[in-house]
């Protein structure tokens, strides 16, 4: 043995270094976890938005469809196209 001995302040102090490294973990695990469930609650709040981008996509091709648009116009507004006779010819 070489004869050297420890301190029981150095003892102290290596005792409260293990414990603030041991709270350390501890700490950095619960954010940790913290971070990965906000992660998950942003990741199902995204796969919902791009459901109701896509659905939304879907009705405005429906909606936006011309001849859905043209019966639209001839049953609800009572619109139609004018007849050759009525159309007139603007030249520059």
């Amino acid at each position: 043995m070489s004869g050297t001995s420890v301190s029981p302040a150095g003892v102290f102090v290596m005792l409260g270094l293990v414990l603030a490294s041991a709270l350390g973990v501890i700490f950095s695990s619960h954010q940790c976890r913290l971070y990965y469930a906000t992660l998950q609650t942003l990741e199902n709040e995204r796969w919902a938005l791009e459901e109701d981008y896509s659905r939304l996509m879907i009705e405005h091709s429906t909606m936006a469809n011309p001849h859905r648009v043209l019966s639209m116009a001839d049953a609800e507004l009572h619109m139609a196209a004018p007849a050759v006779a009525g159309r007139k010819v603007v030249h520059q």
